[in-house]
């Protein structure tokens, strides 16, 4: 009976969470990134009275929490001293993400760059290339038996045009 009140009470928990998430998320857009990708944080700052935005420009190292209490950690080397804050995902004190360049780690948690210097702490760029869709030829659906038989017969036809490109060495 216990166990049973207890997945009641987390359905319900759940289900606001959902709720204050969605109300949350409305107004903001928050890109996909991962760790390794250089992102630039807007946080906002209050000073006294006023407000601004501040910028913090770095790698995400780590991305932790669940639901509403999803968080990430960002990691700079500010005047030669390595600077890691921890943001709420959905937190209102940030104006804004943006995602500066990806890039292309093996692992979830970057914590290594933490002991390295220089070179030895740079990740590199990932490239995506995007896929042409409209250059795909449409085969025609014949049975294979017709298409054998009639590459037998114009078998000088049927064979592709080999290009050759020459390269001049200028010296």
């Amino acid at each position: 009976m216990c166990c049973q009140r207890k997945g009641l009470v987390m359905n319900i928990i759940e289900k606001i969470e959902k709720e204050q998430l969605e109300k949350i998320s409305s107004g903001k857009e928050i890109p996909d990134f991962n760790p390794g990708d250089t992102i630039k944080v807007d946080v906002k700052v209050v000073e006294g009275t006023r407000e601004r935005i501040q910028a913090f420009e770095g790698v995400c190292i780590a991305r932790g929490g669940k639901g509403i209490n999803k968080t990430f950690t960002v990691r700079k080397i500010s005047y030669g001293e390595g600077v890691e804050r921890v943001f709420p995902l959905f937190s209102p004190k940030i104006a804004s993400i943006t995602l500066v360049r990806k890039g292309r780690v093996r692992r979830a948690k970057l914590y290594y760059l933490r002991d390295r210097r220089g070179k030895a702490a740079r990740i590199v760029e990932k490239i995506e290339v995007k896929k042409k869709n409209d250059d795909r030829k449409t085969v025609s659906s014949k049975p294979k038996t017709v298409v054998a038989e009639k590459t037998l017969e114009n078998e000088v036809e049927t064979k592709p045009e080999e290009k050759t490109v020459e390269i001049e060495n200028k010296n």
